[in-house]
């Protein structure tokens, strides 16, 4: 079986070490869950996968999704496109182990969030700044900010210097969280906030 290993950043074949064939409900088509392991690093892996029909009276497996380690999650429509857009480029970069390419565009992830806030602001370093300035980011934040531009630097300017795949996921992490704490959890608590406001005292 074919899956994503998330350890080696591609598909790769992998062993069927096991496998529980699901009950079907409703109708729906046979699942089964299947223990894998990776024929490149050997790590455990865990899948889905549904029966389809090929032929009149042929059915084969799909190729699986994968269970466990947790796949990653869809970026939350809440980030706005000027920040979005590099997150997703450095995702891509990521994969396809360009790692100075990844820390570039998660520095331009951040440089989004700061311009969506100021559109004057035209660097990083006083973006971040600003952000810390105005109550949009705390010390935490802002100092995972401040990282994330020196690595940036690092790949974007030629040197000798590499962004090794360890940094770039750190890195890769802290944009995420950085875009997800501005523009998801602090529309969640204002909202939670006049939600309170707005409910009858007991």
């Amino acid at each position: 079986m074919i899956i994503e290993c998330p350890h080696c950043d591609s598909r790769v074949e992998c062993l069927v070490r096991g496998e529980i064939q699901e009950d079907v409900e409703f109708g729906g088509p046979p699942t089964k869950v299947v223990l894998l392991e990776c024929k490149v690093c050997h790590n455990p892996l865990l899948g889905i996968t549904e029966s389809l029909q090929v032929g009149e009276n042929e059915y084969e497996w799909d190729t699986p999704g994968r269970l466990w380690p947790e796949p990653e999650t869809n970026l939350d429509w809440g980030i706005p496109e000027i920040a979005r857009n590099s997150l997703i480029e450095a995702k891509v970069c990521f994969k396809a182990k360009a790692y100075s390419a990844c820390a570039v565009m998660c520095g331009r992830a951040i440089e989004g969030v700061c311009q969506h806030h100021d559109p004057k602001i035209r660097n990083l370093q006083t973006g971040l700044q600003k952000l810390k300035n105005d109550g949009v980011i705390d010390e935490r934040i802002y100092n995972w900010g401040e990282a994330l531009r020196l690595s940036r630097n690092l790949g974007a300017h030629a040197t000798t210097e590499k962004v090794i795949r360890e940094d770039a996921h750190d890195l890769l992490d802290f944009a995420l969280a950085i875009c997800e704490y501005v523009f998801v959890l602090n529309e969640k608590f204002d909202r939670y906030q006049k939600r309170k406001l707005n409910q009858p005292n007991p």
